[in-house]
């Protein structure tokens, strides 16, 4: 069974910096895209990144600049690299990924990890 686990969220005071990582395990062969969401209280969840297998990457506009999307396909793993943060940052970060089994190629999320940006 493939599992996606998220990790790396806490508490950041603004202006600071966190990394999150997303490792993909089970009967995995290739992963294609994976990308990163949040959802803030309230609010639908929304597109912070994403990152072809191939590398291309495309951000909200909202985190142009601040963010990067990497990925290390040896290790199943992506990563977001979040600097300059703000309080509108505050959300629940959620990875997602195209997972290419022996079987099919589905869609997987995590469970998320949250992420708080206050002073």
């Amino acid at each position: 069974q493939v599992q996606l686990v998220e990790s790396g969220g806490g508490l950041v005071q603004p202006g600071g910096s966190l990394r999150l990582s997303c490792a993909a395990s089970g009967s995995i062969l290739s992963i294609g895209r994976m990308g990163w969401y949040r959802q803030a209280p309230g609010k639908q969840r929304e597109l912070v990144a994403r990152i072809t297998g191939s590398g291309s990457t495309n951000y909200a506009d909202s985190v142009k600049g601040r963010f990067t999307i990497s990925r290390d396909n040896a290790k199943l793993t992506a990563y977001l690299q979040m600097n300059s943060l703000k309080p509108e940052d505050t959300a629940v970060y959620y990875c997602n990924a195209v997972v290419i089994t022996t079987i099919r190629a589905d869609d997987y999320w995590g469970r998320g990890t949250q992420v708080t940006v206050s002073s």
